[in-house]
């Protein structure tokens, strides 16, 4: 896929794939490092990303749940779930994209994957939860036509955070 913004990398050599036993761990693990090293996030962070991992695993249903991984010469540099909310709701969970792989669209491959997905699941809708801090993630649901609908401060991760619920019609 080549980019279609002027100054992005072309990520055409980056994969997408489904998960597969390890990926999850991973996924946990490297969420954990991010923003323990990024925003100082403490480890009930990690705590956090493991549950709702664990979740995906126990509960997956096929054709309504989705997992991507994004890998670049074998090595994960991403990932991206859809999780089923309700009957005809997706939330979108768990997107990352390693640091060295930021800035050249992978990102917004993996939330347009989501996306498609979850129409092709017959969903109407996609939900998400984000923090305030992360203005780039922000950046990105909003170009991709998601609308901030709510927000709550809350102490959590080691913080005073503001978190928010986005949401797009599919």
């Amino acid at each position: 896929m080549a980019s279609d913004k002027p100054g992005e990398a072309d990520n055409s050599e980056i994969t997408l794939r489904p998960h597969r036993p390890g990926d999850i761990g991973w996924v946990i693990h490297r969420h954990g490092v991010l923003y323990a090293a990024e925003y100082n996030w403490d480890a009930t962070f990690e705590a956090m990303v493991a549950k709702v991992a664990a979740g995906f695993i126990e509960d997956f249903r096929p054709g309504r749940d989705r997992c991507w991984i994004a890998e670049r010469d074998g090595q994960i540099v991403g990932a991206a779930f859809v999780v089923e909310a309700s009957e005809m709701v997706a939330k979108l969970r768990m997107v990352y994209v390693e640091p060295g792989e930021r800035g050249n669209g992978l990102g917004r491959r993996l939330v347009r994957e989501a996306m498609t997905f979850a129409r092709i699941a017959k969903y109407n809708r996609m939900t998400l939860w984000t923090n305030d801090v992360l203005i780039a993630a922000r950046a990105l649901y909003e170009r991709e036509g998601f609308e901030k609908v709510s927000e709550q401060r809350y102490r959590g991760f080691g913080h005073e955070l503001t978190g928010e619920t986005w949401e797009r019609d599919l």
